[in-house]
């Protein structure tokens, strides 16, 4: 079976999230990428690899966000590069153009196929845009003044967030998504979560800095390590 963990870099550069977004449908990537990385991805996240640069940056992490469903990107972004996403994801998911002034979509909104977590700062008529556009419903809400998708990452399974997070905001977001939360790091003790992680429900991608510990603590929180160690045993016929 193939491992659901792998680490990765973007020519040198640990936090792989920043360059990334993945769902469980597609993965997009700002930066190009060798075929042997490409591989890596789609064989740990078993979804298509998109790459696209996004308002001339590689920083497809901070710029979109999205779940299997639909894409954002913001209205910032190049005609041509919108395009290409249109026409790489038609069948797949609907790409759309959000028009705001929190164009850091990634950093400010933090979602999976269901619910999402937005920033504070977002106006209602925003955060409107986002439940429709996304097909989610979403609460405001910051993390020790933070943007919600600096500090954590989410599946359809479980969410890891920094140690920065409180416990009573942890309750407050598992009765919201009604799934698991826990706390984690990354890169030898950074609790901005969301740069050194990419994942969906299938595995996730770490940045290299990340000790043994850490990417194990992902697994729990990500709910993947009590799947997979299911999925190993009727695979081995135990």
């Amino acid at each position: 079976m193939e491992s659901h963990i792998n680490t990765f870099n973007f020519k040198g550069d640990p936090n792989v999230g920043l360059y990334c977004l993945s769902t469980n449908s597609y993965v997009i990537v700002g930066e190009d990428i060798s075929d042997e990385k490409i591989k890596i991805l789609e064989s740990t996240l078993r979804v298509p690899v998109i790459h696209t640069k996004i308002y001339g940056t590689p920083f497809a992490g901070i710029f979109c966000t999205g779940n299997s469903k639909n894409l954002l990107v913001p209205d910032i972004i190049f005609d041509n590069e919108f395009k290409t996403l249109k026409k790489k994801l038609n069948g797949i998911a609907k790409v759309i153009k959000f028009k705001t002034n929190k164009t850091a979509l990634g950093n400010n909104i933090l979602c999976n196929d269901k619910s999402a977590i937005i920033s504070e700062e977002y106006t209602d008529a925003e955060k409107k845009f986002i439940e429709k556009n996304l097909l989610v419903k979403s609460i405001k809400s910051n993390i020790n003044e933070g943007s919600p998708g600096s500090y954590g990452v989410l599946n359809n399974k479980g969410g890891a967030f920094g140690q920065i997070i409180s416990d009573d905001l942890i309750a407050k977001y598992e009765k919201f998504l009604k799934i698991d939360i826990g706390i984690g790091s990354v890169s030898s003790g950074s609790p901005i979560i969301s740069s050194g992680v990419v994942c969906n429900d299938n595995g996730f991608i770490i940045s290299p800095m990340s000790t043994g510990f850490e990417s194990g603590r992902i697994d729990e929180c990500l709910g993947l390590i009590k799947w997979y160690i299911k999925k190993w045993m009727i695979y081995r016929k135990i």
